[in-house]
Protein backbone atom coordinates (compact mmCIF):
# COMPACT_ATOMS: atom_id res chain seq x y z
CA UNK A 1 0.00 0.00 0.00
CA UNK A 2 2.97 2.60 0.18
CA UNK A 3 2.70 3.13 -3.73
CA UNK A 4 -0.23 4.79 -3.03
CA UNK A 5 2.04 7.58 -0.98
CA UNK A 6 4.14 8.12 -4.20
CA UNK A 7 2.01 11.17 -5.37
CA UNK A 8 1.32 12.86 -2.13
CA UNK A 9 2.74 16.43 -1.96
CA UNK A 10 2.28 18.63 1.17
CA UNK A 11 2.68 22.04 0.57
CA UNK A 12 2.91 24.80 3.13
CA UNK A 13 -0.03 27.11 3.34
CA UNK A 14 -1.58 28.63 0.63
CA UNK A 15 -3.80 31.55 -0.54
CA UNK A 16 -7.51 30.87 -0.39
CA UNK A 17 -7.82 30.55 -4.58
CA UNK A 18 -4.86 28.73 -4.80
CA UNK A 19 -6.21 25.89 -2.08
CA UNK A 20 -9.45 26.04 -3.94
CA UNK A 21 -7.39 25.32 -7.00
CA UNK A 22 -5.85 22.21 -5.47
CA UNK A 23 -8.80 21.10 -3.39
CA UNK A 24 -11.09 20.92 -6.95
CA UNK A 25 -8.20 18.85 -8.69
CA UNK A 26 -7.45 16.74 -6.48
CA UNK A 27 -8.00 12.77 -6.64
CA UNK A 28 -8.62 12.64 -2.73
CA UNK A 29 -7.79 15.16 0.25
CA UNK A 30 -6.76 14.12 3.61
CA UNK A 31 -7.19 16.99 5.94
CA UNK A 32 -8.32 17.71 9.66
CA UNK A 33 -10.05 21.03 8.72
CA UNK A 34 -13.60 21.21 8.87
CA UNK A 35 -13.94 24.20 6.34
CA UNK A 36 -11.50 21.56 3.90
CA UNK A 37 -13.85 18.48 4.23
CA UNK A 38 -16.82 20.66 3.44
CA UNK A 39 -15.09 22.06 0.56
CA UNK A 40 -14.55 18.55 -0.70
CA UNK A 41 -18.14 17.73 -0.95
CA UNK A 42 -18.91 20.74 -2.82
CA UNK A 43 -15.87 19.73 -5.32
CA UNK A 44 -17.18 16.51 -5.25
CA UNK A 45 -13.66 15.40 -4.57
CA UNK A 46 -13.29 12.39 -1.97
CA UNK A 47 -11.99 13.35 2.10
CA UNK A 48 -10.26 11.39 4.68
CA UNK A 49 -10.67 13.31 7.80
CA UNK A 50 -7.93 12.60 10.05
CA UNK A 51 -9.66 13.26 13.34
CA UNK A 52 -11.88 11.40 15.80
CA UNK A 53 -15.05 13.19 14.81
CA UNK A 54 -16.23 15.65 12.30
CA UNK A 55 -19.27 18.08 12.40
CA UNK A 56 -20.37 17.37 8.76
CA UNK A 57 -21.53 13.50 9.06
CA UNK A 58 -24.13 14.23 6.17
CA UNK A 59 -20.54 13.86 3.81
CA UNK A 60 -19.88 10.46 5.86
CA UNK A 61 -23.29 9.54 5.11
CA UNK A 62 -23.02 10.20 1.63
CA UNK A 63 -19.90 8.52 1.40
CA UNK A 64 -17.77 11.54 0.47
CA UNK A 65 -15.86 11.51 3.94
CA UNK A 66 -14.08 9.03 5.48
CA UNK A 67 -13.53 9.67 9.46
CA UNK A 68 -10.09 7.83 10.85
CA UNK A 69 -8.36 9.26 12.91
CA UNK A 70 -4.33 9.61 13.07
CA UNK A 71 -4.11 6.09 13.10
CA UNK A 72 -1.65 5.11 9.76
CA UNK A 73 -3.68 1.81 8.59
CA UNK A 74 -7.50 3.50 8.65
CA UNK A 75 -6.42 6.45 6.79
CA UNK A 76 -4.17 4.27 3.94
CA UNK A 77 -6.85 1.55 4.27
CA UNK A 78 -9.18 4.93 3.47
CA UNK A 79 -7.33 6.24 0.93
CA UNK A 80 -7.26 3.02 -1.15
CA UNK A 81 -10.26 2.33 -1.33
CA UNK A 82 -11.50 6.08 -1.66
CA UNK A 83 -8.87 6.48 -4.81
CA UNK A 84 -10.15 3.74 -6.59
CA UNK A 85 -13.90 4.61 -6.60
CA UNK A 86 -16.17 7.71 -6.46
CA UNK A 87 -18.84 7.95 -3.57
CA UNK A 88 -22.29 8.08 -5.25
CA UNK A 89 -23.27 10.91 -6.53
CA UNK A 90 -26.84 12.30 -5.13
CA UNK A 91 -28.03 13.95 -2.10
CA UNK A 92 -28.50 17.32 -1.06
CA UNK A 93 -27.83 18.22 2.46
CA UNK A 94 -27.90 21.70 1.96
CA UNK A 95 -30.50 22.43 -0.33
CA UNK A 96 -30.18 22.45 -3.82
CA UNK A 97 -28.64 26.42 -4.23
CA UNK A 98 -32.32 27.60 -5.37
CA UNK A 99 -32.92 29.44 -2.03
CA UNK A 100 -32.92 32.91 -2.61
CA UNK A 101 -35.21 32.92 -5.73
CA UNK A 102 -37.76 31.37 -3.94
CA UNK A 103 -38.04 33.58 -1.27
CA UNK A 104 -37.54 36.37 -3.90
CA UNK A 105 -40.71 35.18 -4.58
CA UNK A 106 -42.58 34.62 -1.60
CA UNK A 107 -41.38 37.95 -1.05
CA UNK A 108 -43.00 39.29 -4.65
CA UNK A 109 -46.30 37.11 -3.84
CA UNK A 110 -46.81 38.43 -0.56
CA UNK A 111 -46.08 42.55 -1.86
CA UNK A 112 -49.19 41.96 -4.38
CA UNK A 113 -51.11 40.63 -1.84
Amino acid sequence: MEHHLDALIVVDPLPFLDMVALEQAAKVILTDSGGVQKEAFFYQVPCITMRDETEWVETVDLGWNRVTGAAREMILDAYASMATRMPKAGGEPYGDGGAAGRILALIADSARA
